[in-house]
């Protein structure tokens, strides 16, 4: 199985040619792009050509894909990103009722008829937020599923523990809709604080072996490693790569 990277979790470990090198040396044979790889879309594409990797999804903001659809679509042809997925909702941007998310869900149907139109998938990748109800019962995350049934879902399973979720409950009914997981741990109560509680891939409490299964078992074929603040870039791609290919 092809394991990707998210480069979200390198972005303090730059340069950015130590970093690729590192990962394709470990065994990665993908990684998931971020806006901190877009600037120079041509000469980070050299240098993942350079290391053998390749880059089949990418996170790209909402702004960019409302706003700037022909860029966001160049960016991705020139990186080879066959899958866009958008990433986050601001706090102050995020509505409180049925209506409110009813309405974002149109509005990212929208943006996935531009992107498929222009030859690449497009879904939604989730936080905590879209699993804590609102005042009135609408959880964020059915609203999005419903109200924009064309777009596929990118599920970061920790994030859907850490919002109160059972991700078991979520990955049977959706399977094809999620076509990536993020592949991310959670420490011990106390433990790893400075990383903001994140722990690497297989030394948390998650529950990744069950949870590969299920995934594999809903259809989901790519699988990107991510840590939202490792204090240790290396480490953390090193201890995960190992511990999910021991699983």
């Amino acid at each position: 199985m092809d394991l990707s990277f998210q480069l979200y979790s390198a972005r303090n470990a730059t340069p950015w040619e130590g970093v690729v090198k590192t990962l394709a040396d470990l065994g990665y044979a993908q990684v998931e792009g971020f806006g901190g790889n877009y600037e120079d879309a041509a000469g980070f594409r050299a240098l993942l050509d350079q290391n053998g990797l390749s880059m089949p999804s990418g996170h790209f903001s909402v702004e960019m894909l409302e706003n700037e659809p022909e860029k966001a679509l160049d960016i991705a042809k020139t990186l080879g990103i066959t899958r866009v997925y958008c990433p986050y909702l601001d706090a102050a941007d995020r509505p409180g009722d049925a209506a409110g998310w009813a309405a974002f869900a149109g509005r990212l149907e929208a943006i996935g008829e531009v992107m498929r139109a222009g030859g690449v998938a497009f879904g939604w990748h989730n936080h905590d937020f879209e699993f804590v109800a609102c005042e009135d019962g609408t959880i964020p995350m059915q609203a999005i599923l419903d109200g924009a049934p064309n777009i596929d879902w990118e599920a970061d399973i920790a994030w859907i523990i850490r919002g109160g979720a059972d991700p078991f409950d979520w990955i049977n009914p959706n399977k094809g809709r999620i076509t990536a997981a993020h592949v991310k741990d959670i420490a011990p109560a106390g433990e790893c604080e400075d990383e903001d509680g994140w722990s690497d891939v297989g030394h948390g409490t998650v529950d990744w072996a069950a949870l590969m299964e299920a995934l594999k078992a809903a259809d989901v074929d790519l699988f990107v490693m991510e840590h939202d603040n490792p204090s240790d870039a290396t480490r953390f791609a090193t201890r995960s790569i190992e511990a999910l290919r021991n699983m």
